[in-house]
């Protein structure tokens, strides 16, 4: 696996990856507070099939922040643009939480740079309850008061040690800045492109825990519903970081997603 740095036109600064593999290009985007090692066990098991480039989302890893006021789009806008960069395309994308946000706003705003996409735990029409604490936390996190213990509490089982113990040193690593406006992003980003789904036409693959109380199975489906070509699929006994606590689970269920017919597109 080869990390890269690759310099991005205006106003993005660079973006940092991890690459292994080649094919087909698979491109995954992780979650608020994470990087791209997040996708460590898919990167080593779809690098076998694959040419997978896993990416630092803006302010996490080795990748420059987007202005504090950055929006849903404006991280939607980048993603194309390091897809431009890269010179890769039409790519499989799958973007977890945060990532699977800005993977939704892709495949409606750019369907030309996608081939297949994939949201894994992500968040689709919060309740009003929902979206009121989520919002709080981000108005907390701008303040610089950054707690870990509660998201470890909702995104882990007790019996997920080795994955929290690595989240939680990720999560504490993060550019305190850039964590606080992907997250303002994150908290304010679940209905922006909630009416867009419907637009979707390639292979489309929504997947949760069951046990996650934030990016709910019902999300998951209502997603998979809207889109022309959508499924869901729903693990059992697993919240949100499903990816490193049933990581060959979900590698088996992207790789039959990946496996799906897809209408070929030439990049422009």
């Amino acid at each position: 696996m080869t990390l890269t740095i690759l310099q991005l036109s205006e106003p993005y600064g660079q973006v940092a990856f991890r690459e292994a593999g080649q094919g087909e290009p698979v491109v995954l985007i992780h979650g608020v507070g994470m990087q791209s090692a997040a996708w460590g066990p898919q990167i080593d098991a779809l690098s076998a099939t694959h040419h997978v480039i896993a990416v630092d989302m803006p302010g996490h890893g080795g990748s420059d922040p987007l202005p504090e006021a950055a929006e849903l789009p404006d991280f939607v806008a980048w993603a194309s643009e390091v897809l431009t960069a890269m010179g890769v395309g039409p790519v499989n994308l799958a973007g977890h939480s945060m990532g699977a946000l800005i993977a939704g706003g892709m495949a409606i705003e750019h369907p030309e740079q996608i081939r297949r996409v994939a949201v894994v735990n992500g968040v689709h029409r919060r309740s009003a309850g929902a979206r009121q604490a989520v919002e709080a936390r981000a108005q907390e996190i701008r303040k610089g008061a950054i707690d870990l213990e509660t998201p470890l509490n909702r995104w882990f089982t007790p019996n997920d040690c080795a994955a929290r113990d690595q989240v939680a040193r990720w999560l504490g690593a993060v550019d305190p800045s850039g964590y606080a406006t992907a997250y303002g992003a994150f908290a304010r980003g679940d209905d922006t492109y909630a009416d867009g789904w419907q637009k979707v036409a390639c292979p489309m693959l929504a997947l949760t825990g069951d046990g996650d109380p934030n990016s709910t199975p019902e999300m998951s489906q209502a997603m998979a519903d809207a889109a022309q070509d959508g499924e869901a699929v729903i693990i059992e006994d697993h919240r949100h970081m499903v990816n490193l606590t049933a990581p060959d689970v979900v590698t088996d269920i992207l790789q039959a997603w990946l496996a799906r017919p897809a209408t070929e597109r030439s990049p422009e």
